[in-house]
């Protein structure tokens, strides 16, 4: 019998590799993606750790070549649902009993593969299928899925050993039990990490999971569930399936057993989520757990003592890496007049230099956007603040689907701090820039503070440390994620626990135990060693 008492090591993030011209990295990288680029794969679920195959299947293509086909992924109907859901019903008793630090090895397993001999695989397959060039792959993909893993395993070896207090003739103890039902993971395309850690943080925990990646990102959820099967996962414990949101949805939202969502898109699809899950609460065996990080419009306010590189460089990385869809993404800024022009000139001069086309060109800093439906979406703001009289197109403005989805890097300015593009998610490489003057930067902060509905991440630009601290008391509630002389993007896993509030989700903080605990329903035990053998207490003698 196993009788260890097993204590984890705190882990150290995952080194960022550079892909600088001449580096070991960036050849392998392009090594892997001309070799992918050749095949046509055929994309199969993965239901009780089975290849399910059906008759009806989509095309998976390059967002920068959508004549570019990358494989046909097999799509669900209900009997792929129902299938899926009875495998993860089956898997768990089996899986919640196994001791957690074999649970945990299977994923630190996973987590050393993808270090290694999948990490160019996964780069490529999210630079291929999801639009990001090198690095961006590179920091999601690899680094931040390996951290999620490495960090899940940790944080679940210290949740296991935060016990109670015990006395002379008791002893308490937490038994921390999975959910009781399986968990649903509904994946965005925007981050590979974020799909591989949606089903697996309620894996960690003793959950099995059906999990429906977002349809332009199955390529990468393909090779993602690869490394879980090789890293010895049992059947049934994360079940993958491709196709509708309304098919999958419906079928899952309805069942008795669901016990939890692991949810990462939309505002607009949470709720729907939610308001589902609450209209039917009197059907489900225990209340769902519903953990949902959804929008963002993320702000960056300039102080007038703020350093101009500073400010330009958090200005263009914020809005234009990974061609502004990110939750996190600088959506909307706010310069003292005192700075405007100068802040205007160096950012259209910064904005010159930089280069858009394929990611297998690495020199590439902008690329495609994701689908036809974004690039549709986005390119209709736009073209609204080029016909409206209160906006600007400063620089940008131009996008080309002819090929690719692309899109110019766009920077609109306006006076109205109400106006369509200051306060909407846009979820593309679109930045609304407002001046403000200098003596009001205490009323600009509330106006950035009520502007938006969503609460997710922002920034302050300042070198005034009375500045920083009434920005971050006045802006307490604007953002889970709140940065300091920094781009509002890029949390860490470990140094930067990431979620919003308000109509951004529930807070419930990727990276850290905050999210893990979630996944868990603790039973408390107390055994007493010395039992009581009379119901008369003291205070009943006369």
């Amino acid at each position: 019998m196993d009788t260890g008492h097993y204590i984890l090591e705190k882990p150290q993030n995952e080194p960022i590799l550079s892909y600088a011209p001449g580096s070991p990295e960036r050849s392998a990288v392009l090594h892997q993606l001309d070799e992918m680029t050749e095949d046509v794969l055929d994309i199969p679920m993965v239901i009780g750790g089975e290849e399910i195959r059906t008759e009806n299947t989509q095309p998976v293509v390059c967002p920068h070549d959508h004549q570019k086909v990358l494989g046909h992924a097999h799509q669900a109907q209900t009997p792929e649902v129902e299938s899926a859901i009875e495998s993860a019903l089956k898997a768990k008793t089996q899986w919640a009993e196994m001791p957690w630090h074999d649970r945990i090895a299977i994923f630190s397993k996973a987590a050393d593969l993808l270090a290694s001999k999948y990490r160019y695989i996964i780069n490529a397959a999210t630079m291929l299928g999801q639009g990001k060039n090198v690095y961006q792959a590179e920091i999601d993909a690899a680094c931040e899925l390996i951290d999620f893993l490495r960090f899940n395993v940790y944080y679940a070896s210290q949740i296991y050993s935060e016990q109670p207090d015990s006395v002379m003739g008791e002893w308490n103890r937490l038994d921390y039990r999975p959910l009781e039902g399986f968990v649903f993971a509904v994946t965005p395309f925007n981050f590979t990490a974020i799909a591989g850690n949606l089903p697996t943080a309620p894996a960690i925990m003793g959950n099995t999971v059906v999990w429906k990646p977002a349809s332009s990102a199955i390529y990468s959820a393909h090779f993602i569930m690869q490394v879980f099967l090789e890293a010895g996962l049992p059947p049934g414990v994360i079940n993958l399936v491709y196709g509708s949101g309304r098919v999958i949805g419906n079928e899952i939202l309805k069942h008795p057993d669901l016990a939890g969502v692991h949810f990462t898109g939309s505002t607009e699809v949470f709720q729907g989520m939610w308001r589902t899950v609450g209209e039917q609460i009197d059907a489900y065996k225990t209340y769902p757990r519903l953990v949902g990080e959804t929008g963002g419009k993320d702000f960056i306010v300039v102080h007038p003592t703020a350093d101009i590189e500073v400010t330009v460089t958090a200005l263009i990385r914020g809005a234009f890496e990974y061609q502004g869809q990110k939750c996190s993404a600088a959506s909307r800024a706010y310069i003292p007049r005192s700075m405007w022009s100068e802040v205007l000139s160096r950012l259209k001069a910064e904005l010159q230099t930089i280069k858009m086309g394929s990611p297998s060109d690495p020199s590439n800093f902008v690329n495609a956007v994701i689908d036809k439906d974004a690039f549709d979406s986005i390119t209709e703001y736009i073209d609204y603040a080029r016909d409206h009289e209160d906006a600007t197109i400063l620089w940008g403005g131009d996008y080309d689907d002819s090929t690719g989805y692309f899109i110019d890097p766009t920077v609109i300015t306006t006076e109205e701090y109400d106006f369509k593009t200051m306060e909407e998610e846009i979820f593309g490489p679109v930045l609304t820039l407002a001046p403000y003057d200098d003596d009001n930067f205490e009323a600009i902060l509330d106006v950035v503070d009520k502007t938006s509905p969503y609460a997710l991440t922002g920034a302050i630009i300042a070198q005034d440390r009375a500045a920083i601290d009434l920005a971050s008391r006045t802006l307490r509630q604007a953002a889970g994620n709140f940065y300091i002389n920094d781009k509002p993007t890029g949390s860490i896993v470990g140094r930067q626990p990431f979620g919003g509030a308000r109509a951004s989700g529930t807070n419930d903080k990727a990276g850290s135990p905050w999210n893990l605990i979630r996944w868990t329903s603790p039973r408390a035990i107390k055994e007493n060693f010395i039992p009581a053998r009379d119901y008369r207490y003291p205070f009943l003698g006369t």
